[in-house]
């Protein structure tokens, strides 16, 4: 019974997972195409359907630890999906963070040309979808390649800071604007960041190994 009550739990975890992949997308999407309503999209998700999934993820995980009061693995799993449910529901908010820098640059002329910004989001979000899969699979080892490819989007982050520090430093004009595009770089980041978290759990689940602190022995 307490395995099938955990499979019923981590749907709503893939659920919570794909719903703010989804608002990642868009967010990015909305700024690229200047697309107003799909930025406001963003943050009515984040206040509807992703506070409530949290909230439900939370209530059944303590459930099942009170009934059924399990151990080892099946322990090691229900604990690790309600420090997952935290992490998405914070890539969430990274997502309305996003959209909110985005609805501002929308009506203004863009600093230069968006290159990086995309392939972070689109690294951001693979690692994102890596973690779902390996912990769906039980797959510690794509865990911790997910892991290593935190490297890529913090080189992409550190690009576009380079790039938008001399654009403020040569035009003070852009200074605004810059910030913006500068706290969506930093977003992505933490969408990774939280990604390389989600990844971290499943091979505390699957191997029974914390490796939080040790991101340079995988």
């Amino acid at each position: 019974m307490l395995h099938q009550e955990l499979e019923t739990l981590k749907e709503k975890l893939l659920e919570s997972a794909t719903l703010v992949e989804s608002m990642i997308e868009k967010s990015i999407d909305g700024l690229l195409k200047k697309d107003k309503n799909l930025l406001l999209k963003v943050i009515e998700e984040d206040e509807n359907r992703e506070n409530d999934l949290e909230i439900q993820i939370d209530e059944k995980g303590i459930e099942l630890i009170a009934r059924y009061q399990p151990h080892a693995k099946d322990l090691r799993t229900i604990v690790m999906i309600l420090k997952m449910n935290n992490d998405l529901e914070r890539i969430g908010d990274e997502a309305v963070n996003i959209a909110q820098s985005a609805l501002f640059l929308i009506e203004r002329p863009m600093v230069k040309p968006l290159i990086d910004i995309p392939r972070m989001a689109e690294e951001a979000i693979k690692m994102l979808q890596d973690s779902i899969k390996s912990f769906l699979q039980e797959d510690s080892q794509l865990a911790r390649e997910v892991c290593v490819r935190d490297a890529i989007v913090d080189g992409l982050r550190d690009q576009i800071w380079r790039e938008l520090i001399t654009f403020m430093a040569s035009d003070p004009t852009t200074i605004e604007r810059s910030l913006h595009l500068l706290r969506i770089s930093r977003c992505l980041e933490r969408v990774a960041d939280l990604a390389t978290n989600l990844a971290e759990d499943t091979v505390y689940i699957v191997e029974g190994e914390i490796i939080k602190h040790h991101r340079g022995n995988f």
